[in-house]
Parts: C-alpha cells; sequence; structure tokens
C-alpha cells in the first residue's frame, strides 16, 4: 500500500485541508464507542419474549424443576440446543451460564493444573513450558487468558481460509511444547473469514503431529452470525472422530450474541474424555448452573431452525451497518493507498489495516475527535503488532446515525496520518 503521488506543495496543501477537517470534527465533542462487538438495543430486543416465555412453568421434560440444584451438565433440552449449534451429539455437550468465555478460561485452568483430558500431562507439569500458537489478527481475549496462565504465545498468520497451515504443522514439528491453538473459525475475529473445508481438515488432523495432550480450542462464537446467505463450516469433531484424534477438540459457543449478551447459555463440546475430566472440577465450583434460563431458551428457540430464523432478524439490523462502513470506507479511502479492509458477509467486525506503523497515531487521533477504538496492537499476542497496522472496527452497538458520525471520524484519521506519513517520508 503507498499514499498518492502528491508534490511537495500538494501534500501540504492537502494536509491542511484534513487537519482542518480533523479539528472541526475534534469540536463536536462526541464520545462514540468503536471498541467492542456488543449486540445493539434493537438486537437485544428480539429476545424480549424470554421474559415471561415459561409462565410458571419450569419443569424439563423429564419433569425436573429447573429452580431446583443439581444437573451440572446442564438440562437435556438446553444440551441438545448446544449440540445443535456445534454439530455433535448431545452427549458430548455440557451447557452452563451466559459465558463461553468463562468456559474457555476454566478449561484452561484445568489443563494447565490437572492436565486436559485422559491420560496427558498438566501444561503446567514439571519443567514444561507450555506454549500456544495464536492465529492472528485475533480476538484480544484469548490472549488475555494465555497471559493470566503464564502460556508462552506464538503469533500464526491468516490467509484469508484460516491460519497458515504450513506454518502450524512446521512450528509443532519444531517445537515439543506446544500444546494448543486457538481457533475462530466462522467469521474469524476480527477479520471474518470462515475456515476453508482444507483448513478445518489439516486442525483435525493436528493431534498426530503434536505432543500428547494438545488441544484445539474451537472459539464458534458466530456459528450462525450470516448477514447473507448461510455459510457453511466443515464439521471439524466430525472429522476428528474420523482422524482418532477427537480428544484434541475442544469446542465453545453461546447465545450471547443471539439472545441477551448478559443473560444467554453457554456451551462446552467435547470428547468423552475430555468432558469427564472437566467435570471433576466443574462439580466441585458449582452445584449447578442456571437450568430456569436454560429453560426459556430452548422454549423461545426450540431448535436450530429457530436460532436461524431469529438470526435472520439480527442479520436485518447488523447488514446496513456493515454496509455503512463499507460504503464509507471506499468513498473515503478507495483507490488511496492509505489501507486495506475486510468486507464481512457474517460475524462482528471489519479488520482494517493501516500502512505499516500508523495503526498506534489513527487510534490517537480518533480518539482526540471523541472516537473510542480498541487500542493498536490488541489483536496480536501480548499488544504486540510487528507491523503497528492492524485496527479491529466493531459496528454493532452504534445507531446508524452515529455509526455515520464514526466512520467519518475513522477515514479522517487514516487520511491525516497517511499523508502525514508521506510528508515525512519524502
Amino acid at each position: 500500500m503507498t499514499t498518492p503521488n502528491l508534490d511537495a506543495n500538494q501534500l501540504k496543501t492537502r494536509i491542511e485541508a484534513v487537519e482542518a477537517a480533523h479539528s472541526a470534527l475534534c469540536s463536536r465533542e462526541v464520545n462514540l464507542d468503536f471498541t467492542r462487538g456488543k449486540p445493539a438495543i434493537s438486537q437485544l430486543q428480539l429476545a424480549a419474549a424470554l421474559d415471561g416465555v415459561l409462565d410458571g412453568d419450569y419443569l424439563t421434560a423429564d419433569g425436573t424443576d429447573t429452580r431446583g440444584y443439581g444437573g451440572l451438565d446442564g438440562i437435556p433440552e438446553a444440551r441438545q440446543l448446544g449440540a445443535e449449534l456445534l454439530g455433535v451429539s448431545a452427549e458430548n455437550v455440557i451447557a452452563q451460564g451466559n459465558s463461553s468465555l468463562t468456559l474457555m478460561y476454566l478449561y484452561i485452568m484445568h489443563a494447565c493444573h490437572y492436565g486436559p483430558g485422559g491420560q496427558a500431562p498438566a501444561w503446567h507439569a514439571g519443567a514444561l513450558q507450555a506454549k500456544f500458537l495464536c492465529p492472528c489478527p485475533g480476538y484480544d481475549r484469548h490472549f488475555e487468558i494465555c497471559e493470566d496462565f503464564s502460556l508462552a504465545m506464538i503469533p500464526v498468520p491468516m490467509t484469508g481460509e484460516g491460519p497458515d497451515m504450513d506454518r502450524v504443522e512446521a512450528l509443532i514439528r519444531e517445537d515439543a511444547d506446544i500444546r494448543g491453538m486457538w481457533c475462530v473459525p466462522k467469521y474469524s475475529n476480527p477479520t471474518a473469514e470462515t475456515y476453508s473445508d482444507e483448513t478445518v481438515t489439516r486442525i483435525a488432523q493436528l493431534a498426530r503431529k503434536a505432543a500428547p495432550g494438545f488441544r484445539v480450542l474451537w472459539d464458534n462464537a458466530y456459528c450462525v452470525h450470516d448477514f447473507y446467505d448461510h455459510q457453511p463450516l466443515a464439521n471439524v469433531f466430525e472429522l476428528a472422530q474420523g482422524f482418532g484424534t477427537e480428544d484434541s477438540i475442544v469446542m465453545f459457543a453461546s447465545t450471547s450474541k443471539i439472545s441477551f449478551a448478559g443473560a444467554g447459555v453457554a456451551f462446552m463440546a467435547g470428547s468423552k474424555a475430555t468432558l469427564d475430566g472437566f467435570r471433576k472440577r466443574l462439580g466441585v465450583m458449582s452445584i449447578g448452573p442456571d437450568k430456569v434460563n436454560q429453560l426459556r431458551h430452548v422454549r423461545l428457540f426450540k431448535d436450530r431452525a429457530g436460532i436461524q430464523a431469529h438470526m435472520q432478524q439480527h442479520a436485518d439490523l447488523m447488514r446496513p451497518k456493515f454496509e455503512i462502513v463499507r460504503q464509507q470506507l471506499e468513498a473515503g479511502l478507495g483507490n488511496q493507498g492509505m489501507g486495506r479492509w475486510t468486507d464481512p458477509k457474517g460475524g462482528y467486525f471489519v479488520s482494517f489495516d493501516t500502512l505499516p506503523g500508523l495503526a498506534s497515531e489513527v487510534v490517537q487521533l480518533a480518539a482526540e475527535a471523541g472516537l473510542k477504538l480498541l487500542p493498536a496492537g490488541a489483536t496480536f499476542p501480548y499488544r504486540h503488532d510487528p507491523h503497528n497496522s492492524n485496527i479491529r472496527l466493531a459496528p454493532s452497538y452504534l445507531s446508524e446515525p452515529d455509526l455515520e458520525q464514526a466512520m467519518e471520524i475513522f477515514v479522517t484519521c487514516v487520511k491525516l496520518a497517511s499523508l502525514r506519513h508521506a510528508q515525512s517520508a519524502a
């Protein structure tokens, strides 16, 4: 990427014009938050029928009163719903509280101190310096979990079809301390790519090449978050069963961006050995999840088809926002050589790459104009983007008028940083 060729006077004139535009934006004194992929109030309202859906009937199909203790795995109906989302059998699913991130954290803690399941050693056992492969740009909270448990992180580039599997396989061959890999396989955070069939097939076989106890944490957060037609994703667990590597696949999903973000249902799926080991920890820390909330989700959505019909309403709200982002980027930065960006077909994010070295400056300029962006570097392990270029945009929460303002600020800041860079390089 390069900025357009301008002589010194033209460049100076253009910088002055963009600086004036930036100053005008700063004078508006807006406060816009573009940092997280939060559902908008209009999206949350789609699930308002959760309140009152039980109508005083708290019994599951087998007669269990969901208001009581017990049921560590979740109610059978919720486990079945999670199974349909993740493409596994209900016996391979645990249904819990509202946060799949909590389940990921607990599973990593369990693996570090007790072992990931089966006969594999704990990741913090003896002299082992366990490491994790981290496709990036990636999800900052995944990296924070690794950091919290002192799991060394190794970045792996994304290719447009998922992680660079040649690199992944080479790293696993070279380093026996590698014990896991993060994956957001559909509409990946933040690049919005969906893993190709070949990528998923190679991931399903990684345990054959890796050290004992290697695990793929398959965070399928956006499995039903299509804006247009349904985009299929190969079934990694089914493939792993065929290769005899099913113990290596640990899957997660939730309804956090389907129903109420703070009051959904989270799911974890894996082999019998994986779930049996994890249940030992879960049984110590919990007498059971919120089964009432699980039941009301089942009553509202019923099955995957019900969820998909519900998600079409989400798509109708999300699609125009992502089109605003695309239109503003194309109108303001198209053919300018000042950046490149993704055009998502689902999920929650747009990934934008500035010219090398400019992401932190763009974030600062945006902050001066009242637009909060995720800190530069956050989409990389240890918050270190080697090119200082990636910025994650999260259009979902803002209203369409606010999003128009946010994109005007963002485009202006990219232009200003890019033109100043061109001037300094001249």
